[in-house]
């Protein structure tokens, strides 16, 4: 099994063979053109673990720049990695991909406890067994942000839990690729705006529960649990 360099989180080292005995969040947010989808990718790659790429990009047949992203992205993937388009329903794929690796994991769990005379409750709210047979790279959060935009304050609210508790309940490690915006001048339109703040609140929210983060400008990498302190809360 392959060893994957995580990083730090808050001051402690998190470099893990993550194999059979870890799962985690991972994030890798930047800008535009940063290289953060091939880091994502080669974080992937690392891990030793077979890959399920999990696309939310719309399928957009009449705007040619961005198949010519997409195919960029297609010709970049390993031909032995697994790709789902989810489009907007990531949160049932990954209710979905959850659900078969608990499977797996309480079969083999419950022949244990079985042979050792165990009987082990489990709260259902509680993430999964840990006992990963697969890495998921999900890219990415923006993609499948702007395919809600529509939705008003209460059921984007209602969109996010879900997101959030199903990759809480993953026992895979999970690498999500977000977009960094806001840097620079204020969204001229008011769609871009409700982009911009919601994407922002929903990472701060993602952080909270991830193993590791990185900030990748201008082809580099940044480990943000080695060099950030986190914000108090609001």
């Amino acid at each position: 099994m392959g060893v994957a360099d995580w990083g730090v989180r808050d001051g402690v080292k998190s470099q893990s063979a993550i194999g059979p005995n870890r799962g985690g969040l991972i994030l890798v947010s930047g800008p535009s053109r940063s290289g953060k989808s091939r880091w994502a990718e080669h974080l992937a790659d690392r891990s030793g673990l077979p890959v399920t790429y999990l696309a939310t990009g719309a399928d957009r047949p009449g705007d040619r720049p961005w198949q010519q992203r997409v195919l960029l992205h297609r010709q970049r993937r390993p031909p032995h990695w697994t790709t789902l388009e989810v489009g907007g329903e990531l949160e049932a794929a990954l209710e979905h991909l959850g659900l078969e690796l608990d499977d797996r994991a309480s079969s083999d769990s419950d022949g244990f406890e079985q042979a050792m005379g165990l009987s082990i409750a489990r709260d259902p709210g509680a993430p999964r067994a840990v006992n990963p047979s697969k890495l998921l790279l999900i890219d990415s959060l923006g993609t499948w942000l702007a395919h809600h935009l529509d939705l008003d304050e209460s059921a984007w609210f209602q969109r996010q839990e879900r997101l959030l508790r199903a990759l809480h309940q993953q026992g895979s490690p999970v690498v999500l690729v977000c977009e960094e915006v806001g840097w620079g001048v204020v969204p001229p339109t008011a769609i871009g705006g409700l982009f911009r703040d919601r994407i922002g609140s929903l990472q701060q929210r993602l952080m909270q529960q991830a193993a590791a983060a990185w900030l990748v400008v201008q082809g580099r990498a940044l480990n943000l649990m080695a060099l950030g302190e986190p914000v108090p809360p609001a």
